[in-house]
């Protein structure tokens, strides 16, 4: 089977030079063909509860694609956040959408979760979840048979379980960036499974990099009902990904947008911000993204990224700062490109070191980055063997000052990790 990162770096040599109807420049500054059609309701009209704040509030809903599921474009990813009170002030503040994972937090997640959403309605919020699993080839973009069906099911009944519900309302196979993965039997069967049994509503797939590719086989595939993928003003192909996003919402499927923010910051020492209202606003001007899933931890994040659906017109000075933004090189945001892949003498999953330390950095979250690093099976003096690093990035970045960097976590004892 041919490799996965030479065919992405295949795909990303052609399309990337080749003729693009749109510059990036135009692209930025193409405002949204208007908000007409999307609903302006405040909470207490499509929520039974109310918020905390006294003030109206001006929520945008959009139809999650052939699912008939009405969310506000402003969802919450709860991965980074472990406070109860906050999600709790979240769903009174008009968000329906909750966002995590088996794994966040090693469950502590989905636990956190469940002990607010035991306090509403059932019909009143959404719930989305993931099942991840490591068992896989990083050459060759595949599965290995230590990937079952079993497992899938088991890991599950643990996320049904921590949240205390019978059912989930989305249901993702988690971290795809291939066709091969994103249809691989077992998984299919699980889902198929749950799905019939009622225990998810509907299913989809999760993608970081090498997203057109996983969207359109999950369009292809006429299995799944949503997508979710990064989007974001940073990416060299968001002409590909417009491309593969429309023919899956023309398809029925519901988009749903991650990593809106690029990591959050312009450059490492974290002085050069992104700025929200402007991301926000270039992610949602696509009509075809149904809802994005910002990760706030703090409240004042919240209410930032909640009031910015009082005004989602894309103005030519958002266009100039994001044009900015996507000019400036090194930060915190790796797209996954795959041209590094092909570079290192050492064969380093670098893109997935390079999320992990996105993760670290950018996020603070310590564990996950451990997690996605002790997955690898990298330790420490791989990159110290190489007395110059041979791996030129697009973007700038330092690559093996990150890996190194990143890497060390694996001395750091487990028990230092809450």
């Amino acid at each position: 089977m041919e490799k996965s990162n030479i065919r992405v770096n295949k795909y990303l040599e052609v399309n990337l030079n080749k003729q693009n109807s749109l510059t990036r420049r135009n692209f930025l500054k193409t405002a949204a063909a208007g908000l007409g059609g999307y609903v302006m309701l405040s909470p207490d009209q499509s929520n039974k509860t109310k918020p905390i704040s006294e003030k109206q509030r001006k929520i945008v809903y959009r139809t999650l694609g052939k699912t008939g599921i009405k969310v506000p474009v402003i969802s919450m990813g709860v991965m980074n956040a472990d406070n109860p009170n906050l999600v709790k002030a979240a769903l009174d503040n008009g968000i329906v959408l909750l966002d995590t994972a088996w794994y966040y937090q090693r469950g502590r997640n989905e636990k956190m979760i469940g002990s607010v959403i035991k306090d509403y309605p059932r019909d009143s919020y959404v719930i989305a979840t993931k099942i991840h699993d490591n068992a896989r080839d990083r050459e060759t973009g595949t599965f290995t048979k230590d990937a079952t069906e079993k497992g899938f099911l088991e890991k599950f009944d643990e996320s049904l379980e921590r949240l205390g519900i019978d059912y989930v309302d989305i249901l993702y196979l988690h971290s795809s960036y291939t066709k091969e993965m994103t249809l691989y039997k077992p998984f299919l069967k699980a889902m198929e499974k749950l799905k019939k049994e009622g225990r998810t509503r509907f299913v989809g797939v999760s993608t970081h990099w090498n997203e057109p590719e996983v969207i359109q086989a999950v369009t292809d595939s006429k299995f799944y009902d949503v997508v979710l993928t990064s989007y974001n003003f940073k990416q060299d192909h968001i002409d590909q990904m417009q491309e593969a996003i429309a023919k899956a919402a023309a398809a029925g499927l519901g988009i749903v947008g991650m990593k809106t923010f690029a990591g959050g910051f312009l450059d490492e020492e974290k002085t050069k911000p992104v700025d929200h209202n402007a991301a926000i606003r270039f992610a949602l001007k696509n009509e075809n993204i149904t809802t994005i899933i910002p990760g706030f931890t703090t409240f004042d994040q919240m209410e930032i990224d909640i009031a910015a659906m009082e005004n989602l017109t894309y103005t030519e000075k958002d266009s100039e700062v994001l044009e900015l933004g996507f000019n400036s090189r090194g930060g915190v945001y790796c797209q996954g490109c795959q041209t590094c892949a092909d570079q290192c003498p050492k064969h380093l999953p670098i893109p997935d070191l390079m999320r992990a330390h996105m993760y670290a950095y950018a996020y603070k979250n310590y564990w996950e980055a451990k997690e996605l690093v002790s997955s690898l099976n990298v330790d420490s003096i791989q990159c110290d063997d190489c007395t110059r690093c041979s791996v030129k990035c697009v973007k700038g970045f330092d690559i093996k000052h990150k890996c190194m960097e990143i890497v060390s976590l694996n001395s750091v004892p487990q028990r230092f990790f809450v």
